[in-house]
């Protein structure tokens, strides 16, 4: 009997559904309100609501509670405190407690009598509705002892530190490579300039939600809006002293995250536990207030950029500087340097890192985090550096085009930057640009054109996958993962369908739920491609577990072949070297009596083509190489913006967007991907930023009235392309994922296109009309 592993079957996707602009699968229910979220779980016997009750002040001590008024009230069920609330297995209230929780604060509301920010859960009203709970959470009464917060890096009384000298002297803080000092001060070209970003708030639809439900004493299901059902079970699991197995977490529906749902916050711990005091299932949602105090937010920070250059436009020299407010805990930055490391040839880098404590809650990942606030810096740099040398801005970054990695060394997996160039700067026209700022119009207006690149890397995750086919020609395959909105559901049966042969409305994919197979967070662009390759690996499981069955059945054609031998073609198992001899899947089962068959998968980045099929092979002699290679998406932006020069208002008019992603499961929702980042972007250009009272630390704009986001009549129809990229070290799929870069460098092409429209370098985010007025024009 042949015992050799059988080959590593290509599927052949130009013939398949991959890449095509599929229709959402889930679209129908979602349109028709059948899509259940989390906060949509009523029909559990007993259901009650919780509201939380927030702190006013940022820093104090509370002294006492009169909840007398509140608990006359009808239908009240429990109001808790510090006092009464279930004692936890764990917090992360210290070291050990944060590494076993995986929490993204080091700080637990109702866990001691102390206030550190505004928002601060200090009781949970229980009510038999949510009208009850709220009227009853608005007549408690907290007593509290006030202090005077610090509200940011900003404030006088903060003490800015370097992270790197508390991290167990780790250097996380402070990068240095080459002698960029000496190299900035021998340029003959030197720009120094600062670069601001206001606080963001990730405010998707569907705010942070919960569902509590304990079926018995010692196990859990949650319902939760969460961008990682796993994450989400590790964290419930170690606070409440369960086992993974004891815990269930549960999200077939998202309604957005940004990455504020990307970790478990306390409003998530704090349902489970009043559930258990009230020992009824319970619902906690968020309120539009409670979202800007209770799952993170993109930090205030500053950047100061120094660039040195010759005088045909090379870069010598690039020192960064970024001071940033954080928690009075955790040290969270975003790592804004490390595409100001990597994006451009140049020999001589240096990074460092302050932070300063603050009255506020920890901030968190928010779409692109690092990349995006950091490309701004460096991109309107770049751009100050073109005009300052009387450049072309497209031919200055194609003037420090790195050909490798400059930050490791390493060659790229795959790189399409110049493609993406070429072809942006082909669909958008740029070549007819005026390079002098300031000497377009259109009637009153000043228009401007502004182009910035677009990087992000390709994060290492792994995770996996069940297929079963069934002898009727259908499929159920199942993952863990979760759809935050994107195309999960879509973009997974398409994989599947082409990995199995089979029509798509033959395939079902099931997610979001702890029961399936575990899958990594749908975050930092790495679910598309760890999880289709999951998929892809699951149904390479199936059939060589059928090549198995069919080898060893007298009556196959196939019989006493050698499983190297034979090849999958549309669901038809045949020999290489004679296709004729062969037979449909369906038969082989058929006769072996088998009515499904079940195949498992592991999809990992960094995992590339010839690793598959090097492991399916079982060919030692092929090598993984992935780990020789930088791993990166690249792309362009292209902006037209209109000025009014007496108003300062900016709009966008034109944007072309192209990317080098590789592969594209579906071309309508990789579109849809693209537009909504760069929109994100937009908005974080022009209009986005919470402002944080400096003497109360209190957001004064906590509401989605106030905290200005784009709207249709802002946005511009938009052109979106991608460059045909294949990737033979990636993954099994090639796939690199596209929700992050979409973003990266859209506020710097903004910046760029009101500098060249206007003359003036607004350096501050938002670029709003006080800041276009107040500035005054600088020589290009």
């Amino acid at each position: 009997m042949d015992t050799a592993e059988p080959t590593f079957f290509d599927t052949n996707p130009k013939a398949g559904v991959v890449g095509q602009p599929l229709d959402r699968i889930d679209g129908r229910a979602k349109v028709m309100g059948t899509a259940k979220y989390s906060a949509e779980f009523n029909q559990l016997p007993g259901l009650v609501h919780a509201v939380l009750k927030t702190s006013d002040v940022a820093k104090g001590r509370i002294t006492g509670f009169d909840t007398s008024a509140a608990l006359k009230q009808p239908g009240v069920v429990a109001i808790l405190t510090h006092q009464n609330v279930p004692k936890l297995a764990k917090t992360p209230n210290d070291a050990e407690g944060k590494k076993a929780t995986g929490a993204p604060m080091g700080f637990l509301p109702l866990t001691s009598d102390q206030i550190h920010y505004a928002g601060q859960p200090v009781a949970i009203v229980v009510a038999d509705t949510l009208e009850r709970a709220q009227y009853a959470a608005a007549l408690l009464r907290v007593q509290v002892a006030a202090e005077k917060p610090t509200a940011s890096y900003e404030d006088p009384k903060a003490e800015l530190f370097d992270p790197e000298k508390i991290q167990d002297g780790k250097a996380k803080g402070h990068t240095v490579r080459g002698n960029p000092q000496a190299a900035f001060a021998a340029a003959p070209v030197q720009l120094t300039h600062k670069y601001t970003h206001a606080i963001n708030h990730h405010n998707p639809m569907e705010p942070g939600a919960t569902t509590a439900h304990w079926e018995a004493a010692d196990r859990l299901t949650v319902y939760e809006s969460t961008q990682g059902v796993s994450r989400t079970q590790k964290y419930l699991s170690a606070m409440f002293g369960l086992s993974a197995e004891q815990v269930r977490v549960v999200t077939k529906y998202l309604g957005g995250g940004f990455g504020c749902k990307g970790a478990t916050w306390p409003h998530t711990a704090l349902a489970v536990q009043a559930a258990k005091a009230v020992g009824r299932p319970v619902k906690l949602a968020l309120t539009r207030p409670q979202m800007f105090t209770s799952m993170g937010h993109r930090e205030d920070q500053t950047q100061t950029l120094k660039v040195g250059a010759t005088r045909d436009g090379k870069l010598t020299a690039l020192i960064h500087e970024k001071t940033s407010t954080t928690s009075p805990w955790d040290n969270y930055a975003e790592s804004n340097s490390k595409i100001i490391n990597m994006l451009y040839e140049c020999q001589n880098f240096e990074a460092s890192y302050q932070l300063a404590r603050a009255n506020v809650m920890t901030s968190t990942f928010m779409r692109a985090p690092g990349e995006a606030p950091g490309s701004f810096a460096l991109e309107c740099s770049l751009d100050d550096l073109a005009y300052q040398l009387n450049i072309d801005p497209l031919e200055i970054r194609l003037r420090n085009y790195a050909e490798k990695d400059p930050s490791t060394g390493q060659a790229w997996s795959s790189k399409s930057l110049k493609q993406c160039y070429a072809r942006g700067a082909e669909l958008f026209g740029w070549s007819k640009r005026n390079p002098k700022a300031g000497a377009t119009r259109d009637g009153r207006l000043l228009v401007g054109w502004g182009m910035a690149t677009a990087s992000y890397p390709v994060h290492n995750s792994q995770g996996t996958a069940r297929a079963r086919l069934y002898a009727d020609g259908h499929a159920v395959v199942q993952s863990g993962a979760t759809d935050l909105g994107t195309g999960t559901y879509t973009v997974m049966t398409q994989v599947a369908a082409d990995a199995l042969f089979l029509p798509v409305d033959k395939v079902r994919f099931e997610l979001g739920d702890t029961k399936l197979p575990t899958a990594p967070n749908s975050g930092g662009s790495v679910a598309a491609g760890t999880v289709s390759s999951s998929v892809y690996m699951a149904a390479q499981d199936v059939w060589q577990k059928l090549i198995k069955v069919a080898v060893m059945d007298k009556k196959s054609p196939l019989y006493r072949a050698k499983s190297a031998d034979v090849e999958v073609k549309q669901g038809r198992l045949q020999l290489k070297n004679n296709p004729q001899k062969g037979e449909d899947f369906a038969a082989i089962m058929k006769r072996a009596e088998m009515a499904d068959i079940e195949g498992n998968g592991q999809g990992r980045y960094g995992s590339g083509y010839e690793d598959a099929q090097a492991a399916a092979n079982a060919d030692p002699s092929k090598k993984d190489e992935a780990g020789d290679h930088s791993m990166h998406s690249f792309g362009a932006h292209f902006c037209e913006v209109k000025v009014d020069p007496e108003l300062g208002t900016v709009r966008v008019t034109r944007w072309v967007s192209v990317h080098g992603a590789g592969r594209i499961l579906n071309a309508k929702t990789a579109r849809s991907q693209i537009i909504g980042g760069s929109i994100f972007g937009i908005g974080s250009a022009l209009m986005e930023t919470t402002v944080r009272d400096q003497n109360y630390s209190r957001y004064t704009n906590a509401s989605l009235a106030d905290y200005h986001i784009p709207v249709n009549a802002d946005i511009p129809e938009m052109t979106v392309e991608f460059i045909d990229e294949k990737d033979p070290y990636i993954n099994a799929m090639g796939v690199k994922g596209i929700g992050e870069i979409s973003m990266v460098g859209v506020a710097a092409a903004v910046g760029n296109a009101v500098f060249h429209a206007t003359g003036k370098r607004v350096r501050s985010l938002p670029i709003t009309p006080d800041k276009i007025l107040a500035t005054k024009s600088v020589q290009a």
